[in-house]
Parts: structure tokens; C-alpha cells; sequence
């Protein structure tokens, strides 16, 4: 499979979102951004439409066209009826007056190929032969059966989808033409690319407005159309069945949408619990309408409406291709993945913190539905460890908790409140609290004056190193003072000096007791030198500054 979608890596920010919506988990996170694997993915689109990012991209195939048109080539569209909802008030004429000014020699609507497929699905009905008769219009449902449930093949009806009946018929009508097909879709590019000889290429409808926008082709105004043709109305959840008027009494008809409600259709069918029915399936929520290239509009019952007074009860005067030509052959595609033991898997769990299953939280932050879906995820190299968040946040509370519990620095975090949210056993030694469960919850004033908590949340002015004495406790501390704003909390870090003010005290008063036997040495001293001086004609003055030098030196210990 083609890069269709591709990946903008700069614009992936991890946030596992693509992961947790994609329905067959064919994307891998690898190098601290999201992939999609190609040979696993179904092409519904859904990744692109859920990324908040921006950060898929669908691949642009508008200078495929425009190359064709450059070669002199009669470019035929067939635009799907989907376009009826994504641009309002427009019909087939429009269309067709905007894409000959782009450079189309002529366009017609896909739903005359879905009037073909009709008369076709109600042969089968007719027939009987088999047992569950599932639509094969959704390219990406297709591929689904395929890849994922090979058993319920034998149900997919063997019949060309509408773009490729529709493609197929210009075709005859303009030899040698290039037809393309421009619709909601992103699978069909590679349906086109699978299947040679139906539509060369494919064009999204924002692949359309983008070109029209560029090149300043707007619609005309569109006036009321008539025939209105009853095909119009494959684009809407339904709409398929609502198009069989011949219908056979063994069956019943179903429509389901969206590719979660297609799997477990699948499973049921595959289990032999469904029987006698035909059943029309469609990757998108909503059908076609729903589309991942929609010019990401998405309103359902707004779109249905529009489709449906777009629609009516006639028929295209169209006749039915020759015998053999609608048939289509799908051969099975099962991926072949590598699955764990139960041994290895319960080893990454063990990994992942997830000893008991009790921890496994089953969550989904991480993209998958259980831990052990992540598990396997691991092990095939789709997923690590990281994608974790629970797994994370507890590693990192408990890194956190180590640092506050051994830290010999006290440590209490409060509220904007100011009630103790936490507190360490430091912190608790320092104020003589016998339990940490004693303070918590409680206000901070219960053991220590509020006054600098309340002026650093006021001011948002953080204070550090500040010395203060804790007289109640009779404790000195060194106190930084820090508010955070987003989180809403106060944390004050508490250093106890109080042995190094004590041990700072002794060496002041042993250096002023020191300072006064100083004085009354050199006060008796100076008497004796007197007494020695006169004795002996001397004078006093270099030893009395020798003595001071000595006082002084004292003084500044």
C-alpha cells in the first residue's frame, strides 16, 4: 500500500489519539512520533480526521490530472453524490461548468454507476445462491475483509463498486479518455491504483475546492434539476437499500456504518450467527457523507438532508454493461503478525508496573483497549513502554515521593487555601508533629504563622533563604517560599539551622569572652609597661598597638 497518508512529523505531539481511534490499530509509535503501517491499514481515514495536529496528510494527486490534461488526454470525471453535501446548493450542471473551467472535457455523476451496481445487487437477491450478501462499495470495508476476517469473503458480493462501474462506462462512451473520480474518499486512490483500468485517478473533494481556490473557479448558481434519480442516495447510511426496489422475502437488510459496527457485524457473520441477509456496510459513520475528505464538515443529518432532497425516485437511462463485466474478484490479504505467549506477556505487563490485574486499569490512555492489547502491541514493536500514562505518572510520583521523604530538607505543600496538602517527616520533626495524617488537610496557621505564605500568593513574589525562628518551637530555619499558579499550590522548603545558630552562638560568646579577658590584659599590661617604661625611659606606643591589633583580631573572629 502507498503513502496515501502520510505523516507531517514535525506536527505529531504524542498525543495517542490517532492510535486510540484507529479501529485495526495500524499505527506504530516509534521514535517519539506516530506511524501508520501501511500493509495493516484500511485507509478509512480516521486518524486523519481525529489528529488535532494536523499532522496526517493525504497525498495530492491534482498534478496527476493536470499532467494528463498537459498531454492533450480528454479528462472524464465522475464525481460522487456525496458532493451534494459538501457543497451546498450545487448540482451536476455546476459541477460540471466549475470542472470544465479547470480543464475536465466532461464530468457526470458516479451515482449512474451505482444504478448499474443496483440492478446488479438485485440479481444476486434474486438468485438466492448465497447466504449473506455483503455491498462491496466501501473500498476501506473491502480491504477490512481482507486483511482481518478472510472467512467472510465468500459473503462480500463479487461486483465492481460504483466508481469503477462509472469509469468504466465514460470509458466506452470516450475512448482513450483519463477518467477521474472525485469524491470523500482516500481509499479509493488506492482502489483506482489496485485495480487498472477503471479510474486513473483520484481526486478528494479538498483536493477539488483547493484547486478551484488557487485557480479562482467558483459555482455558478445551481437551479432545480430534474430527473432526480434515486442512485443519488448511496452517500447516506441506507441509501443502498433504499435504491433496491426489487427485493427478495428470504432476506433482510441491513445497514451498518462506521468500521467498529462493520467488525462486529463481521464477527457475527463469521460465527454463523447472521443468515438470510444483505447487508450494506460502510467504513465512515453516516456513510460516504461521513467521509475523511469532506472538507472537513461532518454534519450528519444536515448532510443526509441535503442528499436526500438532492435524490429522488428516478432512474438514469443507462443500460446494464455485458455479462461478466461488473464481476470482481477479492482475494484474501491476512496479515500474518506474530503473537506473544501468555508468559511474555505477563513479562511487558511486569515491565509496564502491571503486576495483579488489578493494575491493569484498562484505561485506553495509551491508544489501545487493554493492557494487554498493549502488551502484544509491545511485543510486535508497535507500542512501548512509555505510551503508559498511568504507568508514567506513578513512576514519577514515586520518584518524587523518594526525594520528598529522604530529603533532610522539611517540606509542605498547600493549597491557595493554605491547608496542608503535604507534608515530609523532616517537615514534621522541625514543628513536633507526631504523624503526618495529624496536619493534613488542616489549616497551616495550626502550626505555623501564615503571614509569608499570604503575601508571596498576593505579591506572586517567591521568597528564598529567608532565616527565621520558629520561637514556639524554638528551631531555626532557613525558609524558601515558592507559589505556582497554574497548579495552585504553595510549597514551602524549610532547612533547619538550628545546631549551626547554636554552634554560631558558642563562637560568639567565646569570642566576646575572649575580647573582654583581652581588655583586662592589655589594662594590666599597659599599667606594668608603664611601670617597666619609666623605669626604663621607653616609650609605650608600639606595644599598645600591638595589643589592640590583637583585640581587633579577636573582634573580627
Amino acid at each position: 500500500m502507498k503513502d496515501y497518508l502520510q505523516l507531517n512529523k514535525l506536527n505529531c505531539k504524542n498525543c495517542y489519539k490517532c492510535i486510540r481511534h484507529c479501529p485495526v490499530k495500524s499505527i506504530k509509535f516509534s521514535e517519539n512520533r506516530a506511524n501508520i503501517i501501511k500493509d495493516e491499514c484500511i485507509l478509512c481515514g480516521t486518524c486523519f480526521v481525529v489528529c488535532p495536529q494536523n499532522a496526517k496528510e493525504i497525498r495530492n494527486d491534482v498534478d496527476s490530472v493536470k499532467a494528463a490534461m498537459a498531454e492533450g488526454k480528454r479528462v472524464v470525471a465522475s464525481v460522487a453524490p456525496a458532493f451534494a453535501a459538501n457543497y451546498e446548493g450545487v448540482n451536476i450542471e455546476s459541477m460540471r461548468n466549475a470542472l470544465k473551467k479547470l480543464g475536465f472535457y466532461y464530468a457526470e455523476e458516479t451515482a449512474v454507476g451505482a444504478q448499474i451496481i443496483t440492478e446488479e445487487y438485485e440479481k444476486l437477491i434474486d438468485k438466492g445462491e448465497q447466504d449473506v450478501i455483503i455491498s462491496s462499495c466501501c473500498h476501506s470495508v473491502n480491504t477490512l475483509i481482507q486483511k482481518y476476517y478472510p472467512e467472510a469473503l465468500k459473503y462480500l458480493a463479487h461486483v465492481l463498486s460504483p466508481m469503477q462501474a462509472h469509469c468504466q462506462k465514460l470509458r466506452e462512451e470516450n475512448p482513450g479518455c483519463y477518467t477521474v473520480f472525485i469524491g470523500p474518499c482516500i481509499s479509493k486512490k488506492d482502489e483506482a491504483e489496485s485495480y487498472k483500468g477503471y479510474a486513473d485517478t483520484v481526486l478528494t473533494f479538498e483536493e477539488l475546492s483547493q484547486w478551484m481556490e488557487e485557480s479562482g473557479v467558483e459555482f455558478e448558481p445551481a437551479e432545480e434539476e430534474f430527473p432526480k434519480c434515486l442512485t443519488r442516495l448511496y452517500p447516506v447510511s441506507g441509501g443502498i437499500l433504499r435504491t433496491m426496489t426489487k427485493r427478495n422475502e428470504k432476506y433482510s437488510y441491513i445497514a451498518v456504518d462506521g468500521t467498529e459496527n462493520c467488525i462486529n457485524a463481521l464477527k457475527d457473520i463469521s460465527e454463523g450467527k447472521l443468515k438470510n441477509c444483505f447487508v450494506e456496510m460502510s467504513s465512515c459513520a453516516g456513510s460516504c457523507v461521513g467521509g475523511p475528505s469532506m472538507n472537513k464538515r461532518r454534519l450528519l443529518v444536515t448532510d443526509y438532508v441535503a442528499v436526500d432532497r438532492y435524490s429522488g425516485e428516478g432512474r438514469y437511462d443507462v443500460s446494464a454493461p455485458d455479462e461478466g463485466k461488473l464481476e470482481k474478484e477479492f482475494s484474501g490479504n491476512l496479515l500474518h503478525r506474530a503473537m506473544p505467549s501468555n508468559r511474555i506477556i505477563e513479562e511487558i505487563l511486569h515491565k509496564m508496573g502491571k503486576t495483579s490485574p488489578e493494575q491493569e486499569l484498562n484505561c485506553g490512555s495509551c491508544g489501545y483497549n487493554t493492557c494487554r492489547e498493549k502488551a502484544v502491541a509491545v511485543y510486535q514493536g508497535k507500542a512501548d513502554f512509555t505510551m503508559c500514562l498511568p504507568f508514567l505518572k506513578d513512576k514519577a510520583e514515586s520518584f518524587s515521593d523518594k526525594i520528598i521523604t529522604n530529603t533532610p530538607n522539611g517540606i509542605i505543600v498547600l493549597n491557595e487555601e493554605l491547608e496542608v496538602q503535604q507534608i515530609n517527616k523532616a517537615a514534621c520533626s522541625i514543628m513536633n508533629i507526631k504523624d503526618q495524617s495529624d496536619i493534613l488537610g488542616s489549616p497551616v496557621v495550626r502550626v505555623l504563622n501564615p503571614t509569608e505564605y499570604i503575601n508571596v500568593i498576593d505579591t506572586k513574589r517567591n521568597i528564598h533563604d529567608k532565616k527565621i525562628f520558629l520561637a514556639e518551637y524554638g528551631k531555626y530555619i532557613e525558609e524558601t517560599v515558592i507559589y505556582d499558579p497554574d497548579y495552585h499550590i504553595v510549597m514551602s522548603i524549610m532547612r533547619d539551622i538550628t545546631n549551626e545558630e547554636r554552634e554560631r552562638t558558642k563562637r560568639n560568646d567565646l569570642c566576646n569572652n575572649t575580647i573582654d579577658v583581652t581588655d583586662r590584659v592589655i589594662e594590666k599590661q599597659m599599667r606594668t609597661v608603664q611601670e617597666i617604661a619609666s623605669l626604663l625611659g621607653e616609650t609605650v606606643a608600639e606595644t599598645k598597638v600591638a595589643l589592640n591589633n590583637l583585640k581587633e583580631s579577636l573582634s573580627d573572629e
